[in-house]
């Protein structure tokens, strides 16, 4: 692969090789906000804070966390949702040289207890609907000072009012007084002058963010990633992305900011280009969804299939109530992305939808299929600019395979991460010779397209066959009464490991077990046919549309 075919399939204007500027997250915010000091830089419920006001803003908060005591180095939780304060917190705290580590806001007290400590978080900022939450399990962990805000702090004056009459007390998002060494984060901005920012050293090659895998697999790591390697994905999407104008674009930020893919293809790509960042804190709301993309009239919304499948379904699109047409491009990422779902999207909107594919481990995007070119269902596209990639055997991890062979897919490329916080050993097992180890395996065509078949660890070997099971769940997805299904290895007495799975129908459809057996094995080998199969009424997901398979399997074991 040395060749690198993927090259001669670039859309036009795509380089091969970026030159990529020395220099931080915190310079190229401040670079935008010279560039478009009057442009938007958030967007939220009607509120505009401009990127010259938000440079200001994060002045003023570095300066509040350099007298909390925060300093270069430390770890900052960031348990906020998507809102314009998400954007206020990640750069101020980067401008007073600390490290970002974005929380799930969906994470119970347990998780969260074991995400601070791994971390080793000094402070954590906090929505103040989590806050109870968080003050509960504080003196569990190493934080010393939770920095609360408000919804309400970044809403229009006339919704704010609204906010605090029918809202923040029902909403759980009324705090009437904080615990010791707790602050507001508006204090902290408020109290300090933009003069105050502390001087900080801060070069490309320091960390700016504990990315936190979404542990679908098992124990989440901490992938650790520098302020260059974010930097350089940002430029690579910005290249990418050839229809795109600086200053002229809107993202549609519904996909989560706590995930890599929502932090960088949305806000870090988006600062980058001063495209202006229109917040919606639930992706699941497709009302408000749909509601901010016509009014604002997003050119760019990153997301998962699921999303773009409520959109597609939804009556109000349906009717043409909704006008969707500004879109340009969305990039779809986390999940595989269906035919009949982009060539619907882009029948709606006019735009273009094409999967790619990352990890946290990268930063997060290493592959898309092009704007432009050849989309091809099923892959996940071409490598990035000065992203090499090899598809390497199973058993010896060095050997490379030819074209259309199977094996595991490893990358290298300027947004690779340094490695997993405090996990010598699984870093070690993950970057060997510069290269990334994904646990994704795959194949690459003629064309230099890949194709992910499944992850390493999921693989299914019942009586020692190979089994993957997206190609299960793909099979059984065409059938007419299916929704959606996920498939899993369990123990078996007599095969070892036989395959499960677990399936949705669509409303007002039913089909027996034994049907659906006589289907799988009209399309698949014998031994790939699942050996049990339960109906149910939804499947257990990540909050970026990720099908859980261990949760199934730990659902198995629990009711056996």
């Amino acid at each position: 692969m040395s060749e690198k075919p993927w090259l001669a399939h670039y859309d036009d204007g795509v380089p091969a090789h970026i030159d990529y500027p020395e220099i931080t997250l915190v310079e190229m915010f401040e670079q935008t906000a010279r560039k478009y000091p009057d442009s938007p830089c958030t967007i939220f419920k009607g509120a505009v804070i401009a990127y010259k006001e938000m440079d200001e803003i994060t002045d003023r908060l570095a300066a509040g966390f350099a007298s909390i005591g925060l300093q270069k180095g430390d770890r900052v939780g960031l348990l906020v949702p998507n809102t314009p304060q998400f954007v206020m917190a990640y750069f101020a705290v980067m401008k007073a040289g600390g490290i970002v580590v974005a929380t799930n806001p969906l994470y119970t007290g347990r998780e969260i207890i074991h995400q601070a400590n791994d971390a080793g978080m000094k402070a954590m900022v906090v929505m103040t609907n989590f806050y109870e939450k968080v003050r509960a399990i504080k003196d569990q962990t190493k934080l010393e000072t939770l920095v609360v805000t408000n919804l309400k702090e970044t809403l229009p004056p006339l919704l704010r009012v609204l906010f605090t009459l029918a809202k923040e007390k029902k909403g759980g998002f009324r705090v009437d007084a904080l615990g010791p060494g707790d602050v507001w984060m508006q204090d902290l901005i408020s109290q300090h002058t933009p003069a105050e920012r502390p001087k900080i050293d801060l070069s490309p090659d320091d960390t700016a963010v504990f990315q936190y895998t979404g542990g679908t697999t098992g124990v989440s790591k901490g992938a650790v990633a520098m302020h260059r390697g974010i930097v350089a994905n940002s430029y690579q999407i910005d290249g990418w992305l050839t229809e795109c104008e600086d200053g002229k674009e809107v993202v549609l930020m519904a996909i989560p900011l706590y995930h890599a893919y929502g932090m960088i293809v949305g806000m870090t790509f988006g600062v980058k280009t001063g495209a202006s960042l229109v917040m919606v804190p639930d992706p699941r709301d497709t009302k408000d969804v749909l509601e901010n993309l016509q009014k604002y009239r997003a050119t760019i919304y990153p997301g998962v299939p699921a999303m773009y499948n409520a959109i597609n379904n939804h009556p109000d699109v349906l009717s043409g109530k909704y006008d969707v047409t500004s879109i340009k491009a969305c990039i779809s990422g986390s999940a595989p992305l269906l035919r009949e779902t982009k060539e619907t999207f882009e029948r709606l909107t006019k735009g273009k939808l094409f999967e790619g594919y990352g990890l946290s481990e990268t930063t997060v995007a290493t592959h898309c299929n092009p704007l432009l070119g050849v989309n091809k269902t099923g892959s996940i596209g071409l490598p990035f600019p000065d992203v090499e990639c090899k598809v390497v055997d199973l058993d010896d991890g060095t050997t490379e395979l030819e074209a259309e062979e199977v094996g595991e897919i490893i990358i290298k490329g300027p947004q690779v991460m340094k490695g997993y916080h405090n996990m010598p050993t699984e870093t070690a097992n993950s970057l060997r010779d510069g290269w990334l180890y994904t646990g994704d395996i795959g194949y690459m065509d003629e064309e230099g397209y890949f194709y992910i078949v499944d992850r390493k660890k999921e693989l299914i070997k019942p009586g020692g066959f190979q089994v993957w099971p997206r190609e299960v769940e793909e099979v059984l997805a065409t059938h007419p009464a299916i929704l959606e299904a996920g498939v899993a290895g369990i123990p078996d007495a007599h095969s070892g490991e036989a395959v499960k799975a677990w399936v949705v129908l669509k409303p007002g459809e039913s089909i027996t077990v034994d049907e659906l057996r006589d289907f799988c094995k009209e399309n698949l080998a014998a031994y790939k046919v699942p050996k049990e199969v339960v109906f149910m009424d939804q499947l257990p997901r990540t909050n970026v549309g990720k099908i859980l398979r261990r949760e199934l399997v730990r659902m198995h074991q629990e009711t056996n």
